[in-house]
Formats: structure tokens, sequence, C-alpha cells
């Protein structure tokens, strides 16, 4: 076919330099993220929770005052609120910083989403497979690699970051929200691990009245199923802490950065923390970690608020 001299590709046009698969699979997380907490709100179970269980969340709610099943939507609310957390930071990355060819942020993305991706295994550590999560991760699994190969070609070198001035406010704010970024990784960390062994910590067993055995008497595939919520809540934690901490540590402060931490720090803490007594689980030793890093987090935000935002 002739007539036409733009020898574009159609293919290769649409995806252009690659950022738009990014932005594709960040839009799909808040989209999954949005839908895990109109889901969990319901107090349902996914379909296929109910077949592996053999028993619905009305069925199992008749126990314990249907602490275990609020137990189980705690997990599943916060999950969506740090999934959402993911994709504003995606997001950003893509249309800031990788559209000036900043190298570190094709790192970011590469090492957040690695830590995401991989901690799919530690589903499986219960041997339940969530048939729904296994195929939204491997229909994002592709897209997010394409997006990856296509903008390996946007890294150039860079002119080193100024070090933080711990005597300026902004240098201060600075400090406090990688601290708390940093500890959102290290609960993720202890969030997962817990979910791959003992599943519960001492607090949730109090909270649910019930112990892993009479679980276990109750529905053998009980704590499988808990315990895949678990262990994913950590390894999504994990990588939108990455995604966070590598943005503060390495981005330049501007207004853009300044509003995509305000509303990923919004969407995580604001879902895990907000959960808590909306079912009744109000214990301060297993809150206080989470309550501090909010605070932390939020005080950087407000020690390092641009003059226009």
């Amino acid at each position: 076919m002739r007539g036409n001299d733009d020898d574009r590709g159609f293919f290769g046009t649409l995806l252009g330099d690659g950022r738009s698969l990014i932005k594709l699979t960040a839009l799909a997380l808040i989209g999954s993220g949005t839908f895990a907490l109109f889901q969990a709100s319901t107090g349902q179970f996914l379909p296929q929770d109910t077949d592996y269980l053999g028993m619905t969340a009305r069925q199992l709610c008749v126990l314990r005052g249907c602490r275990i099943v609020h137990f189980m939507v705690h997990d599943r609310v916060s999950f969506g609120g740090v999934l959402i957390a993911i994709g504003v930071m995606y997001l950003w990355l893509a249309e800031f910083p990788l559209r000036r060819r900043e190298s570190w942020s094709w790192w970011a993305l590469v090492i957040s989403g690695g830590a995401g991706f991989l901690s799919f295994l530690a589903y499986l550590g219960y041997g339940y497979l969530d048939t729904w999560h296994g195929a939204a991760t491997l229909g994002l699994l592709p897209l997010f690699v394409a997006g990856l190969v296509r903008t390996r070609t946007l890294r150039v070198e860079e002119k080193a970051r100024p070090p933080f001035d711990v005597r300026s406010r902004d240098g201060i704010g600075r400090i406090l929200l990688l601290l708390a970024t940093f500890g959102i990784i290290a609960a993720g960390l202890t969030i997962m691990t817990v979910g791959m062994t003992s599943v519960f910590v001492p607090q949730d067993i109090e909270f649910m009245g019930i112990t892993p055995a009479e679980l276990h008497q109750v529905n053998a595939r009980l704590v499988p199923l808990i315990a895949h919520d678990r262990a994913g809540f950590g390894g999504a934690l994990i990588s939108c802490g990455l995604a966070m901490f590598l943005a503060v540590l390495h981005g330049w402060p501007s207004r853009s950065l300044w509003q995509a931490l305000a509303a990923a720090g919004v969407a995580g803490f604001c879902t895990a923390i907000a959960v808590h007594p909306l079912i009744g689980y109000t214990n301060l030793f297993h809150l206080g970690p989470a309550i501090a890093g909010c605070c932390v987090f939020f005080l950087g935000m407000v020690m390092t608020v641009p003059r226009s935002v």
C-alpha cells in the first residue's frame, strides 16, 4: 500500500517509548486495588475462595461473632489500599522522572516491580493459589516487562544528587520520609514472613478468639487461605515501600512528587489503619507501628510541602 509517506509502524507507534505500558500496568493496579476495597467491603468471599473453603462468608460469620471473617476482610482492605499506592507511584515514575530520562526511575520500577511479582511465590507457601490473583499477575507481568524493555533506552547518566541539608526544614522532612518508607519495607518483610510461617501474631489470635488448631478443626483450608492473604499484603507493602523510598531518595523535590507521595500515603496508610477500628481490632500494640509510621510520614510531608501544591 502506497500513497502515504508515514512509514511508522502501527504497534511501535502505539507503544511509543514504553512508558504507556508502565502507565497501563499502574492503572491496572489501581483498578485491582479499588476492586479489592469494594469486594472486601461487602464482607463476602470471592467465588474461588468459597469453592476452596466449601463454605461462604455468611456460614463462617456465625463463629466467634464474625471476627474470623472480619480479620480476613481487614487484610484484604489493607491489600487494596497498597495496590492503589503502588499504581500511583508507578504513574509518577513513568510520567515524570522516566520521561526526563532519569536512569534511577527505571531501576526503581525494576526493583519495586521485581519484588512485587516475585512475592507471588510466597502466596503458594501454604498450597493455595487464588486463580483470579494468578491470572491478574500473569496478565500484568508481560505488560510490565515489555514496558521495562522498551523504556530501557531512556536511561542516561545523571548528575549526582545534592546531599540532604539536615539543618533545613526540607532536609529533615526528607529524612523523615525515608524513615517512614523504609518502615513500610520492613513491615512488608515482617508480614510476609509471618504469612509464610506462623501466619498469626498473638494479637490476631486474641482478636479472633480462636487458635490456629481450632481454625483447622473448623475448616482445614482456612489457615492456608488466610496465609495467602497475609503473604500477598506483605509482598505488596515491600513493593510499595521500595518505590516510595527510591522516589524520595533520588527524585528531585517537586510538586508532582509531593502530590504522588501524598496520594500514595493516603491510600496506603488510611485504609490499613481505618479498617481496624471499623472491625473492632483496636489493640494498640498491633496498631502502634502503623500509626507511628503514618505520623512520621505525614510529618515529613508537612515539612517538605512545596510552595504551590
